[in-house]
């Protein structure tokens, strides 16, 4: 499946656009703050319903306007019109071919994407948060029970949490009340923590075969799942915890506690690696992430590639474009703020693109 058009009405920096793009390669070119990234956050919304960027809806609208439109035609198997609708102080009217949706989470999947940007880099550096985001995208982009899954998980921990923050200083905790909740949650953590277990074993060849043509096999790199969930006794261990979480007012043993641990020769990737060794991980879970999501759905996602070639040397550059070049992807959409750059790389490799100025918000595509 590929995009074939894309409309916007008062989205972001764009009053309007209409954009037409090439099934295989295309490229945003333009100047930074141009709305290159905007556009592909509109792409964005049409698959996973809701902006890569910015939570708030209602801040996606451009500035001075009351409402915006996003509307993007899908070629494939089956042909998809996708709307989005954004008003102010109004929830979101999402509609595919023209039947609204009851449940936004249903859409998810239904056109796999997988997006490479700058802040990806959090991923490495930052918590182990921001790494669960990532395996939960994957994961729920293929299996709507471990969405369902984790959104009840969260609804129930924020429930336990609330409580604990509650609870009156001093008085002993109510452990009959405290074991509605720790049954549900270790129920749930359980299921949870076989679907990521299961993802992993899946996931870490390509991650590593990935990473290994990015950068000419010149590191050895790995990536372990590690869990509280996996300890044979973990039921008692989370009813004993209790005391602590009073102590804490949060709950302290979960799959919300699970990290990835990403490591450069047997060391931690975040603590060791260079800038560019750090965004070719980044770039090789996120082409992993794109190979995964194409073998279990069976369908090609959509790659959406912003700024990748930053930071990253002429050798990672042109592996990467090389891997581009080959049949392994579908539809791919790379923003560049020097134009010169991708116009000598696409001459290079010969590759069949099409190239979009954006300037003054609008896009404009170059002859």
């Amino acid at each position: 499946m590929y995009l074939e058009k894309l409309t916007l009405t008062n989205f972001k920096n764009y009053a309007n656009a209409d954009v037409s793009f090439n099934p295989k390669v295309n490229c945003i070119l333009g100047l930074n703050g141009a709305g290159k990234t905007n556009l592909l956050d509109a792409i964005y919304y049409l698959t996973f319903t809701k902006s890569a960027l910015n939570s708030v809806d209602s801040q996606n609208i451009r500035h001075s306007e009351t409402l915006a439109a996003i509307n993007g035609h899908f070629r494939g198997d089956e042909d998809l019109q996708v709307t989005c609708g954004l008003k102010v102080r109004q929830k979101k009217v999402f509609k595919v071919n023209k039947v609204e949706l009851e449940k936004m989470s249903d859409h998810i999947g239904t056109m796999p994407l997988v997006l490479i940007s700058p802040d990806d880099t959090a991923i490495i550096k930052e918590g182990s948060e921001s790494r669960r985001k990532f395996v939960d995208s994957s994961i729920s982009q293929v299996d709507k029970q471990y969405l369902r899954n984790l959104m009840q998980y969260n609804h129930q921990l924020k429930q336990r949490n609330s409580l604990l923050k509650n609870w009156p200083h001093g008085k002993p905790p109510d452990r009959e009340l405290f074991a509605v909740y720790d049954e549900q949650l270790c129920h749930l953590s359980m299921a949870i923590f076989q679907t990521r277990k299961a993802f992993i074993a899946a996931y870490r060849p390509y991650f590593l075969e990935h990473y290994r043509d990015i950068s000419s096999d010149s590191e050895s790199i790995d990536l372990l799942y590690k869990s509280q969930v996996s300890d044979e006794d973990y039921r008692q261990q989370f009813a004993d915890a209790l005391a602590k979480d009073l102590l804490l007012q949060r709950t302290t043993m979960g799959i919300h506690r699970d990290d990835i641990i990403l490591q450069m020769d047997e060391f931690l990737m975040k603590k060791i690696g260079s800038q560019g060794q750090q965004k070719s991980m980044v770039i090789a879970m996120k082409l992993s992430q794109f190979e995964y999501l194409k073998n279990v759905t069976g369908k090609m996602p959509l790659l959406l590639m912003d700024d990748i070639f930053d930071k990253l040397d002429d050798l990672r550059i042109e592996q990467l474009v090389s891997m581009i070049n080959s049949d392994r992807f579908g539809q791919v959409f790379i923003t560049d703020a020097r134009p010169d750059r991708s116009q000598l790389l696409l001459e290079k490799y010969q590759i069949e693109a099409s190239a979009f100025l954006v300037e003054g918000g609008e896009v404009k595509l170059q002859q």
